[in-house]
């Protein structure tokens, strides 16, 4: 009887606990915590979307609450607005270290079109809460930037502080060959490795990394050339451009295709640098370093002929000339459109083939004039246009697989459209570019109806997804706010900065063909908010921009960070195979390179976004 009533009084015990604790779960403690202002800590454009999210306890509300603009170290207003109370949103509740719930208000203030440094305020129970400093201007992201972000480049190059003497004479895994494939720029902040694109064999995760830089660099200044000389950045974003485009020729082998990645496994275990491709978490070295379109190659070919077009109508140049620039393009273009299948991992092609292959057929054709890289554009355009599923998502797959995989990148996904957009600029089809035009609009108008499906107050771009678990896709379609753990790398899933920032230049670019007004209203102020949250208008207030901001990302032990760098960014919960919940930083060493390294398509899209909207 003894025993029984012990076993009973646990069993109570044991019952009390487990309610108290879902009870906890259910009601955060509550504690007394002030509003908070999170905004972008930079700039907003003259005459663009401007506006904070203001999270506050569940003990107050602040709805209809009115809210000040003013002069940095002024008192007197330029621009009142109430408070916007958003609907109920609990899924980012880990940022709030899960001590509270929180209700979410926008404050809006696009009416204000005055330049100048300026700071948000209301009155909260007496006391006057402030944000963090801003400056309105024309295009004042890109006046406040373009220096830090060249320079960022120009301290990532692979030189004379690196790699570079014993880059001349390297030896190309599985062979006794060696070639000079000095140059380049270092991946990451923790990386000396230089990679066209890595994550091959996944298929699916291709990132277009350091002759993307090159290609972003030459469109840049090529939409821009005015901003450059008013900010003496004219020499400098020139001599970037050649810098890349040298390393490109040098990759580039006699047979017609570039080497993928010049690899030392991140300078562990004494592992010899070598040019190869490597797989998975340890960087297991393979032969399979022959770049597709996909692994780089397209983003290599676009960036060679923006590089000659530029040298020819400067007369600058790097060690090579335009002409040797332009040869390598259309050497390179040649050889993948018989070869590119044999170079995919999986020996087929799939979305990132096509939209890399049209960049790179679109700037050989300005490059040359010449049909045949038109007709090859068009043939990948079409091939993007039939991967549109019905509802707007794009197909990564084979368009008749029985398990259609949607498209998610966590650095590119606005590539599809910046290709397509860019294709329109050298189409002279009616009904090619009404065709373009409509994928364009359609995939626009299904990203904006993603993101507005649940409740999203900073408006964060949201995907589309199956999980992949043990070689196995998933037939489950999901959406999120972040990419999923469980996916075809086995372990690689980290900030999205670059993915954003890519979706900024997207909804920026392909707003212009669109005729629907609330839409294009809609897309200017997505891509806004896009660029909001990496410079600080997100739930832990860091700007992921190194060198701006009120906080940034604090580096580990042996991390190189440069001002101009953008560090990886906010994940999903490090424990959710789905990518739910939200992270920054748990970490106290290395394994923090998920949110804090620095990376180079993190800027490099920066630039090309903060490019677009200063157009």
């Amino acid at each position: 009887m003894m025993l029984k009533i012990i076993f009973n009084k646990i069993v109570i015990l044991a019952i009390t606990l487990f309610l108290v604790a879902c009870s906890t779960k259910e009601s955060p403690k509550i504690i007394d915590i002030e509003p908070s202002i999170h905004i972008n800590q930079l700039a907003f454009e003259l005459s663009g979307p401007k506006s904070a999210i203001i999270t506050s306890p569940v003990n107050s509300d602040l709805n209809e609450l009115t809210f000040t603009v003013h002069l940095t170290n002024q008192v007197d207003s330029v621009f009142q607005g109430k408070l916007e109370k958003l609907s109920v949103f609990d899924e980012w509740q880990a940022a709030n270290k899960d001590l509270q719930r929180v209700y979410h208000y926008r404050a809006d203030f696009s009416a204000l079109k005055q330049a100048g440094n300026f700071q948000l305020a209301f009155i909260h129970q007496g006391q006057k809460i402030l944000s963090s400093s801003f400056f309105i201007d024309e295009q004042a992201l890109f006046k406040h930037t373009a220096s830090a972000l060249l320079d960022y480049f120009n301290g990532s190059r692979n030189d004379e502080e690196y790699n570079y003497q014993q880059d001349q004479n390297i030896r190309i895994f599985g062979t006794q060959r060696y070639v000079d494939v000095r140059g380049g720029y270092n991946d990451a902040g923790g990386d000396s490795g230089k990679y066209l694109s890595h994550l091959s064999y996944a298929n699916y995760f291709n990132p277009q990394q350091l002759a993307h830089v090159t290609w972003a660099l030459g469109y840049s200044y090529q939409a821009i050339p005015h901003l450059y000389d008013e900010l003496t950045l004219t020499s400098q974003i020139q001599s970037e451009i050649f810098w890349g485009a040298d390393y490109l020729h040098r990759i580039l082998d006699p047979e017609g295709y570039f080497y993928m990645t010049v690899f030392d496994q991140w300078g562990t275990n004494n592992a010899e640098r070598v040019i190869t491709a490597y797989v998975g978490a340890d960087g297991d070295y393979t032969e399979d370093y022959q770049s597709a379109f996909r692994q780089g190659a397209g983003s290599a070919i676009a960036a060679l002929a923006r590089a000659a077009m530029i040298a020819d109508a400067t007369g600058k140049q790097g060690e090579y000339s335009a002409k040797q620039y332009l040869a390598d393009a259309e050497k390179a273009f040649r050889h993948l459109m018989q070869n590119n299948a044999d170079y995919c991992d999986d020996g087929k092609e799939n979305i990132i083939d096509d939209y890399t292959a049209l960049l790179a057929a679109t700037e050989l054709y300005r490059a040359t004039e010449d049909n045949y890289y038109l007709e090859a554009a068009r043939e990948r355009a079409n091939n993007l246009a039939g991967r549109l599923s019905a509802e707007g998502w794009f197909i990564s797959n084979d368009i008749n697989s029985d398990n259609l995989r949607p498209f998610y990148h966590a650095a590119e996904a606005g590539f599809p459209i910046v290709s397509l957009s860019q294709y329109l600029t050298i189409e002279t089809n009616a009904g090619e570019i009404s065709q373009a035009k409509q994928v364009i609009a359609k995939h626009l108008a299904y990203q904006l109806e993603l993101n507005a499906k649940v409740s999203n107050p900073f408006n964060y771009a949201r995907q589309s997804f199956k999980r992949y678990n043990n070689g196995i896709l998933s037939s489950e379609h999901q959406e999120g706010f972040f990419i999923p753990h469980a996916n075809e790398t086995n372990y690689w899933w980290q900030g999205e900065s670059a993915r954003l920032s890519s979706l900024t230049m997207a909804a920026i670019i392909g707003r212009k063909g669109i005729d629907n007004e609330q839409h294009k209203i809609e897309l200017a102020n997505f891509a806004q908010n896009q660029m909001d949250w990496t410079l600080g208008r997100n739930p832990y207030d860091i700007s992921m921009l190194n060198g701006f901001g009120v906080k940034n990302p604090i580096p580990y032990e042996g991390l190189g960070m440069f001002k101009g760098g953008i560090s990886n960014g906010i994940t999903g919960s490090k424990n959710d195979d789905d990518g739910r919940g939200i992270e920054f930083a748990p970490e106290t060493d290395w394994h923090n390179w998920r949110w804090v390294e620095q990376w180079l398509p993190h800027s490099t899209w920066f630039l090309l976004a903060a490019t677009e909207m200063a157009k």
